[in-house]
Order: C-alpha cells, then sequence, then structure tokens
C-alpha cells in the first residue's frame, strides 16, 4: 500500500532518533563510464547517509589520510556538503576502500592517522566516519574478540576512539560512525578466526557502543554459513536473511562469543546492481521479499527461517554501493535502488522539512508493551500523533512538557509512527508495541 505522503512527512535528521530508516549510499569521488562522478547536489533524496570515498593514505604511507574531491572545486564541495546538512542528511568521510591499505605499525603512526582524519573532518564539515578497510588493512593472528593482540588493530581501536571523543568535544555531539566490512571478516568467523577470517569482530565488538550502522557488505563473498548451521550462496534471499540475522544474533567462533549488535544499528548492504559489483547483485523482487521478511512485514522467501518470530522490525535500513552505479539509468534504470527501499519502508515519503523540530527525542523504552515515554522534545506546545504504518491516525494529543508518557496498552502488536508537530516543525520516529 502506497502511503499518502501528506500523511507522514518522514525527517531524517541524523542518529539522534535510533530508529529512522536509513538508506546509505557511497559517492565515488572518481569517474566511471558506466557510472559517472556526480556533484553532491545531484545525489537522489532518499539518500540520508553518503559515505564520501575515500580517504585514503598519502604516497608512501599507511596513515596519513588525505582526501581531496576530483571533480569539484573544494570550496564548492564543502558548500554541497553543508546543503546536504541543511536537508537533513548526513555525510561521512569512509576511510580505505578496496585499493588502500591502512596500517598503524607505531604510536607515532596511530596519533598521525588520528590527526589527518580530524583534520579531513574539519576541513569538510563532515558527520564522522565510516570504515570500509579490506584487504590487508585488517587482519589478526590471535587473541580474542574481547581481548585481542595484534598491535595495528590495538592501534586503529584506540585512534578511532580517540577521534570520537575529540570530535563530540568540538562539536557537541557523538562522532557517527559506520563500518561495512567484507562477509569474511564478520560472519567468516563461523568458519575460522584469523587472517582476514572474523578480523572485524575485535574491532565491532570494542566498538559497539559508538557505532551507528553495521552494513556488512553481502556481494563479493561467495557462500558463508548461517547461524543455523546451513551453508548460503551470495546473491539469494537466504543470504540475506541468513547473514543479517547472525550479526544481530551473534554467533560463537574460535575466539569466543561475537555479540550480536541491536537490529537498529544494522542494514543490509548490497550493490545496486550488477555491474556495481563482482558477484551478489541480487533482483530488486528478491531484495523486498528478503528484508521485508526480516522487517516482519512480509513471508518467508525460502529456506532460512528467521530465528526471533515476528522478525526485527527496528532493522536500521539499506546501504548500497553506491550512489553512482544507483543513478546510472542504464543500471536497472536510474535509481531503482533508492525507489526499491523506499518501497521495502513503506513508501515513506522524501519530503524534507527546513527547518526540523530541535533537540534529541527519544522514545523509552522501545519496543514497549504499556507505556512509552518521550524525551527531548523543545516546543512550548507540540502535538503527538500514533500512526500506523499506512498512514492513518491512530491518536493525538497536545503536549506542553520536554518529557511526557503515552498510554500504548490498547495498541495491537506491531510497528507505529510516532509524530511530533510545533508549528511547521515536525519529527517522526518509529517505535514497536509488543
Amino acid at each position: 500500500m502506497r502511503v499518502p505522503v501528506l500523511l507522514i512527512p518522514m525527517l531524517f535528521i541524523g542518529f539522534a532518533d535510533a530508529q529512522s530508516p536509513a538508506l546509505v549510499g557511497y559517492w565515488q569521488n572518481w569517474n566511471d563510464a558506466s557510472a559517472p562522478y556526480l556533484e553532491l547536489d545531484q545525489i537522489d533524496p532518499r539518500y540520508n547517509v553518503i559515505g564520501i570515498a575515500f580517504a585514503e593514505p598519502a604516497a608512501g604511507t599507511t596513515y596519513d589520510m588525505v582526501f581531496t574531491p576530483s571533480g569539484t572545486p573544494q570550496g564548492t564541495f564543502i558548500a554541497q556538503v553543508a546543503a546536504l546538512h541543511a536537508s537533513g542528511r548526513k555525510v561521512l568521510i569512509s576511510i580505505g576502500g578496496a585499493n588502500a591499505t591502512v596500517h598503524l605499525n607505531s604510536d607515532t603512526e596511530r596519533d598521525q592517522f588520528r590527526a589527518s582524519m580530524l583534520a579531513i573532518i574539519a576541513t569538510y564539515g563532515f558527520d564522522g566516519v565510516d570504515i570500509d578497510l579490506e584487504g590487508a588493512s585488517v587482519s589478526i593472528t590471535g587473541g580474542t574478540i574481547s581481548a585481542p593482540v595484534d598491535a595495528p588493530l590495538l592501534r586503529l581501536i584506540d585512534a578511532i576512539e580517540g577521534m570520537a571523543d575529540d570530535f563530540e568535544l568540538t562539536h557537541g555531539v557523538p562522532m557517527t560512525l559506520t563500518m561495512a566490512p567484507e562477509t569474511a571478516f564478520v560472519q567468516g568467523g563461523q568458519s575460522a578466526f584469523g587472517g582476514i577470517w572474523g578480523a572485524y569482530l575485535p574491532l565491532i565488538h570494542a566498538l559497539r557502543d559508538r557505532i551507528d550502522i553495521l552494513q556488512v557488505q553481502l556481494y563479493n563473498s561467495g557462500s558463508m554459513y548461517g547461524i543455523d548451521g546451513g551453508i548460503y550462496a551470495q546473491g539469494t534471499a537466504d543470504f540475506i536473511v541468513s547473514q543479517v540475522e547472525a550479526v544481530i544474533q551473534g554467533f560463537p567462533t574460535s575466539g569466543g562469543n561475537f555479540i550480536g549488535l541491536e537490529a537498529q544499528h544494522v542494514a543490509v548492504g548490497l550493490p545496486a546492481c550488477a555491474s556495481a559489483a563482482g558477484g551478489g547483485y541480487t533482483d530488486t523482487t528478491i531484495v523486498r521479499a528478503a528484508v521485508e521478511y526480516l522487517l516482519g512485514t512480509g513471508p518467508q522467501p525460502g529456506s532460512y527461517t528467521l530465528g526471533q518470530p515476528g522478525g526485527y522490525p527496528m532493522l536500521r535500513g539499506m546501504m548500497t554501493w553506491s550512489i553512482n552505479w544507483d543513478a546510472a539509468s542504464a543500471c536497472n534504470g536510474a535509481n531503482s535502488y533508492a525507489e526499491n527501499y523506499e518501497r521495502i519502508f513503506g513508501d515513506i515519503s522524501t519530503t524534507i522539512v527546513d527547518h526540523p523540530l530541535p533537540g534529541s527525542i527519544t522514545i523509552t523504552p522501545n519496543p514497549a508493551s504499556d507505556r512509552i515515554t518521550i524525551r527531548g522534545v523543545d516546543c512550548s506546545i507540540c502535538s503527538v500523533s500514533i500512526l500506523d504504518l499506512s498512514g492513518r491516525i491512530i491518536r493525538s494529543e497536545r503536549l506542553a512538557l520536554k518529557s511526557t508518557s503515552l498510554a500504548i496498552a490498547d495498541l495491537l502488536p506491531g510497528t507505529y509512527l510516532l509524530r511530533i508537530e510545533g508549528g511547521s516543525n515536525t519529527r517522526t520516529i518509529r517505535f514497536m508495541k509488543v
């Protein structure tokens, strides 16, 4: 069912609302004949988290990070980042990529990595970083998930912790942190724990309280184990469902148990079209069936059965490589990945409100059974509405306090939208009734 745009002006205004759906896309800082360079102001508005690819080590180093836009004057690029912020979107600088090795071989290199990344963030006004280290950048020789022993990995953890602390001290808000590891580095830990296999697990574990979105690359992978012991091939609904549930539920490895992340910090990472990856492209119909099953809004699409009845309604969203490939008209039609995301997540409107409701608004508990408490509302008098996912308003009332409690015991179990309006400003947050 298509939700009328006027009923739900959904805002993508940042990670303070941990339940807001995210469409993450990587923006390529180079020109490709099949996926051309885009100006930032040409990005489809449905992409609300944008990873700039990539910050890379300066020539002759593995630690001194640099970034310069290749097709846009620096001043124009900075203004475009600011315009994306004004429209309510996050812009991150992604570290590494497939062709850049980042390796911190001493404390001096660790400190320069941290300083150079903070300088890039400050220059362009980025909201934080995405960790997309591949190949030899992350590997392990021993230790456990909770107690790694490899010095370069320990320095990387320390550097990111330090960057996040410095960012928050400077800006007064937490640094946004996302990660896009390949499957071998995460779910591959079920097969082995050494080299690249499971190598991201200590990094994820150490930074789990800082991670906004973990978006494992469910492509260029081959087959992988699910937590049910089955083996699933990339490019299928079973692969998507099994690999996403693995990072939510966690799994045992020879380096100890990996404790999963909450669904609201996990996104489904897939290529925008067949040409965007070496393997793992999945047809949009199959993607929709898999993600809707994960969300608990659709039937089981394959042989893999979710271990949690009802699925994961708080699943954060979707990620793709890349925005440029999605924009290419010869690649499934322009912006087909963004359109599929919109269909999956309830045809949420992409309307952007110029002046979003201020404050860091939260709902607790979430999920909830009898009552929810709304905190952080910053308006003298606001109207609050609860809507179902079809856009139907179930209940509305007025509130005049920064903290208020609403009874929800009469609601049927499921996912709902809480919409808060103050004048022309609006904030909408998903919550779950159990």
